[in-house]
């Protein structure tokens, strides 16, 4: 019996041990715990201090690009669980930035090697365009990146620019000529001409050519060229390394070339929009495949785009302000109330560049935000009763000389962009869209 008794007790100890063990070792791991999370809140606190207040002005400055090989050291950071998450966004974006001009590059270098025995377009380096570039994009997912793809004529062949006068907007369209060749410098195995050479232009005719294949009369179909495009995205997809590890997913578009690259499981990655188009001249301006304000727009016309312009004189401004301003997020916030309405964000826009030449940079700093903000709105409400959104590039002597424009063009009339507009609608949703931006700067003050 006191066996027994002496060999309860003795387990009863051991029981207790084990229990006051384990005790300890649970306190040990809590206060390990709490110590790791003290570090790493101070970790982030500190990194906090020294990064740029606003998310808007990280992107839009891009002083410097991440790399893109920066993605996997994150991944082995343990600090990025206590990143600011809009920060983190902006690494995201700035790196799909680069991983969507590398993989457009990619996709011209092997275009151009396709159609060096052909005589179609020969494609020049993409530009980077819109408001993913310029540092002000209303989306937060699924962000549109948008390149225009410069178009030369293929040997033989010169565009001639031809105006449409009967559009409100300057349009045109592009006539496909060929060219005697004879006396041009050219390489040793291409010395003969289409035009007096009749065997060359039989073999021309023969072969996949810009005149048969894209044209319509003699000029450039926007809808056959934007075919072109897709069909070379789709065949060259396949020779790139990022078809291994990533999906192809074509959107449907008339006058573009839209889609989408998506992970294996079909994760969304990047949203890529392909603009085509010819120079002016050496200037600026374009002549893209982008739609007019219009119920139909012919597939031979070819708008007139600003948009190289339009990314010169934001990288200009953040160059002259050296960083400091506010007019990112004024625009960021006035287009994410007019998502879905590309024209309307337009004009926003127009309204924020003339803004920004006819008041000192000095008064567009991050502390100026609510004031440039109610400038804006006040600007939209006045132009709308009196019915005028001057286009900003047309008939504009603010202007920054830097920006490369066709002769003329700063001294021509005004053109009032209400002109492309419903008018009744737009004033419609305008007002809507002024009316919910005073109360939200009403609750901001």
């Amino acid at each position: 019996m006191n066996q027994e008794q002496r060999n309860q007790e003795q387990s009863g100890f051991a029981w207790a041990s084990l229990l006051l063990s384990a005790l300890q070792c649970w306190q040990f791991w809590a206060i390990a715990a709490v110590l790791v999370l003290l570090f790493g809140l101070c970790w982030w606190l500190r990194k906090r201090s020294h990064e740029p207040e606003r998310e808007e002005e990280s992107s839009g400055n891009n002083v410097e690009e991440e790399k893109h090989g920066e993605e996997n050291n994150d991944t082995n950071d343990p600090g990025r669980h206590f990143e600011d998450p809009r920060q983190r966004r902006v690494r995201k974006r700035d790196r799909d930035r680069e991983a969507v001009k590398n993989l457009v590059q990619k996709f011209i270098d092997l275009f151009n090697r396709d159609v060096s025995n052909t005589w179609y377009p020969v494609l020049e380096n993409a530009i980077e365009v819109g408001s993913a570039f310029e540092g002000w994009s209303p989306y937060e997912y699924d962000i549109p990146f948008c390149l225009l793809v410069p178009l030369k004529p293929p040997r033989g062949h010169i565009f001639h620019l031809e105006p449409c006068p009967s559009w409100p907007a300057r349009n045109f369209r592009i006539h496909v000529e060929l060219v005697c060749t004879c006396e041009m410098e050219q390489p040793a195995a291409e010395t003969r001409c289409f035009l007096h050479d009749p065997e060359e232009e039989q073999s021309r005719k023969e072969g996949p050519n810009i005149l048969d294949d894209l044209c319509t009369d003699s000029y450039l179909d926007v809808q056959k060229t934007a075919e072109w495009f897709k069909e070379m995205v789709r065949r060259c997809w396949k020779d790139l390394p990022e078809s291994a590890t990533h999906r192809l997913m074509p959107v449907y578009s008339e006058r573009s070339c839209k889609f989408r690259v998506l992970t294996q499981d079909w994760e969304k990655r990047f949203f890529v929009e392909l603009m085509f188009g010819v120079q002016e001249g050496d200037s600026d301006l374009f002549l893209s495949n982008q739609c007019v304000e219009a119920a139909y727009t012919p597939r031979t016309l070819w708008p007139e785009t600003y948009a190289v312009a339009e990314m010169k004189f934001f990288r200009h401004i953040v160059s002259q302000a050296q960083g400091d301003t506010c007019h990112l997020r004024c625009l960021k916030l006035c287009a994410r109330h007019l998502l879905d309405r590309d024209f309307y964000t337009y004009i926003v826009k127009t309204v924020v560049m003339h803004l920004l030449t006819t008041m000192p940079l000095s008064r567009w700093r991050k502390r100026n935000f609510l004031a440039r903000m109610e400038d804006i709105v006040e600007h939209l409400q006045s132009s709308l009763l009196e019915r005028c959104f001057n286009h900003f590039f047309i008939g504009n002597a603010n202007v920054p000389e830097e920006i490369n424009l066709p002769l003329g063009l700063r001294t021509a009339e005004p053109f009032n962009l209400c002109q492309l507009l419903d008018y009744e609608n737009a004033r419609i949703d305008f007002e809507f869209v002024l009316s919910e931006l005073r109360g939200l700067l009403m609750y901001e003050r």
